[in-house]
């Protein structure tokens, strides 16, 4: 009965849910339709048209997307639905839209033009920025449902696939990288396939580095669809980034197949045992690479860093900040941020020298130590408390 009554109630929400969605979806519509009409007279009107078709395609796969999980507006099961979509979800279909309007720019030529070079990139980045703003506003507005952790997970995967096609499509990226924008989807499409067979699926313990490594892979993607970094510096970074992702997918993948039984003790221990390995160990040694092959790579190419007729002032921000980042990085102090700077550094630098066989392990260990961290003997590490922080619902 009072289930019943509970059904009957939420009824006419459900019907306002649904008819806010698609305000909003003729809202993005809208805007598509304007957006071909800029690229159409600033670029090419085949271009423009394209860009609709592909643009429009993807913003109604999203939107169905998310009418049919309206049932999961409502921060747990037993809770009753939420009258309206709330600003988190709002974001959300936002991010949803721009990565949309990124997927327009797929199976065309790079835009050309001062500012038209720059906008999938732009698109992609603020879609990435998104990311962190939505669940914060979930967070803060006291309105965290069940359908913004499915629609972020959504936004998250499509985002990467058409941003790593993107870029790969642009020369930016190997085609190996396409392994890192498919992997949730090829991960999934095993899942359905074990279901089909009638084989077991077997739990998957949280992991706090997924969503850290996914943020930095949405970072690099914007950056690489920027006309300003070019291969093979972008072909280099993307092995960088994409090498421990695949690593974690393929671990991931063992375990839900069965193949790792994380439930097993020993196994709990061998897993206890890398990790202690890789803090101890390699986090400290990778520290210790970094200032290493960073002083190798300059003393090869000499000083000062940038060609002759650069000005005194970038030639000296660029030692300084050479010298900041790896003492920094060495003695662990925020090793994750100033990491990210020495990429920032280093990908300007390779602009004006060409990259040497030192620079291939100084880049890789630069990428590495930003997604796993410094390590033991780190003097301040509260870059790792934020990064792994979940500001979402």
């Amino acid at each position: 009965m009072l289930e019943t009554l509970i059904t009957n109630t939420q009824q006419p929400i459900d019907r306002l849910l649904r008819r806010e969605l698609t305000r909003l979806g003729w809202l993005g519509t809208t805007g598509i339709a304007g957006g071909c009409f800029l690229l159409g007279i600033t670029w090419f009107w085949q271009g423009a048209l394209q860009w609709f078709v592909q643009a429009e395609l993807v913003w109604i796969f999203l939107c169905y997307q998310t009418m049919q999980r309206l049932p999961l507006n409502r921060q747990t099961p037993k809770e009753p639905l939420y009258k309206d979509l709330g600003w988190a979800n709002r974001v959300t279909l936002l991010r949803a839209w721009l990565i949309a309007a990124v997927a327009g720019f797929l199976f065309q030529p790079w835009p050309e033009g001062p500012a038209l070079a720059w906008l999938p990139g732009v698109l992609y980045l603020i879609a990435a920025v998104l990311d962190r703003v939505d669940g914060y506003v979930a967070r803060r507005t006291g309105q965290s449902s069940l359908l913004g952790i499915e629609l972020d997970t959504i936004s998250d995967a499509l985002g990467l696939a058409i941003a790593s096609l993107l870029a790969f499509n642009y020369g930016q990226v190997h085609w190996s990288y396409l392994l890192m924008g498919t992997a949730y989807y090829l991960f999934h499409a095993g899942v359905l396939w074990r279901k089909s067979r009638g084989l077991a699926i077997y739990p998957l313990p949280p992991a706090l580095h997924r969503r850290t490594w996914a943020g930095f892979q949405m970072g690099f993607l914007a950056v690489v669809l920027w006309p300003m970094v070019y291969p093979p510096l972008t072909t280099l970074a993307g092995f960088a980034f994409m090498l421990p992702a695949v690593i974690g997918f393929l671990i991931d993948w063992l375990i839900v197949s069965g193949h790792i039984n994380r439930q097993a003790d020993h196994v709990d221990r061998r897993f206890a045992q890398l990790t202690y390995f890789s803090q101890a160990v390699l986090q400290p040694i990778l520290r210790i690479v970094v200032a290493l092959t960073l002083a190798v790579s300059l003393l090869d190419s000499g000083l000062p860093p940038l060609p002759a007729g650069s000005p005194d002032l970038m030639n000296n921000v660029m030692v300084g900040g050479f010298i900041l980042a790896s003492v920094m990085v060495l003695l662990g102090i925020a090793g994750r941020y100033f990491s990210l700077i020495l990429i920032t550094l280093l990908s300007w630098y390779y602009m004006a020298n060409p990259l040497l066989p030192v620079d291939y392990v100084l880049f890789c260990s630069t990428v590495w130590l930003m997604l796993l961290g410094t390590g033991h003997f780190s003097l301040w590490t509260e870059d790792d408390r934020w990064l792994n922080g979940y500001d979402g619902a």
